[in-house]
């Protein structure tokens, strides 16, 4: 059997780390597999999505990396959504409900109060005829409920194992609105039937939904149709609390557009939390994809703490070469080469901090000089030659010697001579990049 997964994402907002993380994981299970990953548009709701967002999903997957094999969009296929509900419809599966929203917020409410769990009562299926038509006369629209079988379902989950939930103790769920509109889950069903789909992978609070869609497949496609099911753990905040009030800042057009946060570093902290592996900096998709692992997948919420992506940024660009960011550098109107970018990479955690780094180097920056003596000592004692970072040690060193300065006021004016700053980056980069004439001029409190 060939691997086919999904990622279904609604293009009604931006997506985030959340969907990020069960985009990931289908894409990683597909490439592992050798399998097929299909991009999903679910815009069905044609009164919220837009074009604007489903341009976005796609240029942030392809950032990311996570490049899709097939892709389809949902409001091109009501005619299959229709055959379905035709075919539910004559076979008995699925049936209408004239209740409204306050009739049945009553009707569990009075289950509730005697201790019964808010099923619905499946009223509706003893309604005749008459009643139908009285009901429509009054102006009612039905809603449509799928007919469950009242039975064990069982499935073997990938991450969670042997699972099972008895569909007599959940409610009929609602597949069309009373305005005809689809629900998510038809569609979701049909798409996925369609499309030939073998795994579906998703968070975990879709568990709860799995027995009824696993009905729905079979009354659909036959005993055994349905996918095989994997639930991942949802994603909470370091401090355990939930992300959803914080999401919106955590979209992955704002993590790299605002945050300049690479997209390694996103990948690589999803792909491990809530997993048994140590979380830590990949350079590439390849090796996510060989250590992919989901017996390794813990039952407990992963916990995202945004401070460790930023930690696996830094990371990252450490180790990252002049020639992947040479074209990143332009951008951003830095010119220099190889040696600038190999001096100052250690000392970044966003590549856009480079930018501080050239503006130094370049200037002009205008020195802030108290003590015009000082400075004229120390630049008498600047090394001769090409500066390089030992060169710090040493002029440090003379300069201690000649006049007995040491701790701040030692290195703080020299600090304010270099960048016109009293704080930043670390000096001996500094002073190997401006080079002797540049500290020189500086040192003598001109711009430069």
């Amino acid at each position: 059997m060939s691997v086919k997964v999904r990622f279904a994402p609604s293009p009604t907002g931006l997506i985030h780390v959340g969907n990020v993380r069960i985009a990931l994981m289908n894409w990683l299970f597909a490439r592992r597999e050798g399998g097929t990953f299909v991009l999903r548009v679910d815009d069905t709701d044609l009164e919220r999505s837009t074009k604007l967002f489903e341009d976005q999903i796609v240029e942030d997957l392809h950032w990311l990396g996570l490049n899709f094999d097939e892709r389809f969009n949902q409001s091109a296929r009501f005619d299959l959504y229709e055959a379905a509900r035709a075919k539910l419809v004559d076979t008995g599966f699925l049936y209408p409900c004239y209740e409204t929203e306050d009739e049945l917020d009553r009707k569990r409410k009075l289950q509730r109060a005697q201790g019964k769990p808010p099923v619905y009562d499946r009223a509706a299926l003893s309604l005749t005829d008459a009643e139908k038509a009285k009901y429509e006369a009054e102006g009612r629209k039905p809603h449509w409920r799928f007919k469950l079988s009242g039975g064990r379902i069982e499935w073997n989950d990938l991450v969670r194992g042997p699972s099972h939930i008895d569909t007599s103790s959940v409610s009929d769920p609602i597949l069309i609105r009373e305005d005809g509109s689809y629900l998510y889950t038809l569609p979701s069903v049909v798409d996925d039937l369609e499309a030939k789909i073998t795994h579906v992978i998703r968070g975990e609070d879709h568990v709860t939904n799995s027995a009824a869609q696993i009905e729905i497949f079979e009354a659909l496609g036959g005993k055994g149709s349905s996918p095989a099911l994997a639930h991942f753990p949802l994603l909470v905040g370091s401090d355990g609390e939930k992300l959803s009030k914080r999401i919106g800042g955590l979209s992955v057009k704002a993590l790299r557009e605002e945050e300049g946060i690479e997209p390694m570093a996103i990948l690589s902290l999803l792909a491990k939390l809530g997993t048994s592996d140590a979380i830590e900096a990949r350079s590439d998709l390849a090796s996510l994809v060989s250590e992919l692992d989901f017996s390794k997948v813990s039952r407990t919420p992963a916990r995202f703490d945004f401070a460790e992506m930023e930690r696996l940024n830094a990371k990252l660009l450490h180790e990252t070469g002049f020639l992947a960011v040479r074209d990143r550098l332009e951008a951003l109107g830095i010119t220099a080469g190889e040696t600038f970018w190999n001096a100052v990479r250690p000392n970044l955690n966003r590549l856009k901090d480079a930018a501080d780094w050239w503006q130094l180097v370049e200037g002009p920056v205008t020195p802030v000089i108290e003590d015009a003596d000082y400075a004229a000592k120390a630049a008498s004692l600047l090394p001769d030659g090409e500066l390089t970072r030992e060169s710090w040690g040493a002029w440090t060193s003379a300069i201690k010697a000649e006049t007995g300065r040491k701790g701040r006021e030692l290195f703080m004016p020299l600090r304010q001579a270099l960048t016109g700053q009293n704080h930043g980056p670390e000096m001996d980069v500094v002073l190997m990049l401006i080079g002797r004439e540049k500290a020189l001029t500086r040192l003598s409190g001109q711009a430069a």
